[in-house]
C-alpha cells in the first residue's frame, strides 16, 4: 500500500473514513504541500484506537519558514501550540492542534520524510500486520487499549528484547 497519499483513507474503517474527512475539510495536507506531508502513526495501518491522534510528518530546509506557516495556517485552531525540540539528536518542530474530533500532531525536520523513523516504523509495522494476520491486529489494538504504545506492543508480541524503536527497524 502507498501511504504517499490518504485516499486509501476514504474506502477504510470508519476511524481511517474520518479522519480522511477531517484531513480534507480543512486541506491539512494541501497546506503543507511543500514540505511532502505523510500521514503516519496508527491511523493508516488501521489500528486506531479512541484516543489515537493524526500524525504527520514533514521535511523542511528553512525552519522559521516551516514555523511560520505553521503558526499563519493553524493558530485558530482549538489547542495550538508550536515548539522546537530535539529528539534522537535532531531538531524538530512540533505543532499542535484539535480539528474535528481528532488531535493532530505535524512532526517536521530536515530529514526526508520517506526516512524518517515515524514513517520506517509504519512501514515495518504494516508488513507485521499483514504477514500475521488480523488475530495479531486485534492483539496489538487490545496491547494499545491497555496503554502500550505501538512499537512496545509489537515488540511484546513479537517478544522483542531491547529499545522496541530500534528493534522493530531491524525487521
Amino acid at each position: 500500500m502507498k501511504f504517499d497519499s490518504i485516499s486509501y483513507l476514504a474506502t477504510g474503517n470508519v476511524r481511517q473514513k474520518d479522519a480522511y474527512a477531517v484531513l480534507k475539510e480543512h486541506l491539512i495536507l494541501e497546506i503543507l504541500q511543500s514540505y511532502d506531508p505523510i500521514l503516519v502513526g496508527t491511523v493508516p495501518i488501521a489500528i486506531a484506537i479512541s484516543s489515537s491522534d493524526l500524525d504527520i510528518i514533514c521535511c523542511y530546509q528553512d525552519k522559521k519558514e516551516f514555523k511560520k506557516l505553521l503558526a499563519d495556517s493553524f493558530s485558530l485552531f482549538k489547542n495550538f501550540s508550536l515548539e522546537e525540540k530535539v529528539v534522537n539528536n535532531q531538531e524538530v518542530v512540533l505543532a499542535k492542534l484539535i480539528a474535528g474530533d481528532w488531535e493532530i500532531e505535524i512532526f517536521g525536520q530536515t530529514i526526508p520524510t520517506r526516512e524518517q523513523a515515524g514513517y520506517r516504523h509504519m512501514l515495518v509495522e504494516n508488513k507485521l500486520l499483514i504477514e500475521y494476520g488480523e488475530s495479531f491486529r486485534a492483539e496489538i489494538i487490545k496491547l494499545k487499549e491497555q496503554g502500550y504504545k505501538t512499537e512496545p506492543a509489537f515488540a511484546r508480541l513479537l517478544k522483542l528484547t531491547g529499545d522496541p524503536y530500534l528493534e522493530l527497524l531491524k525487521i
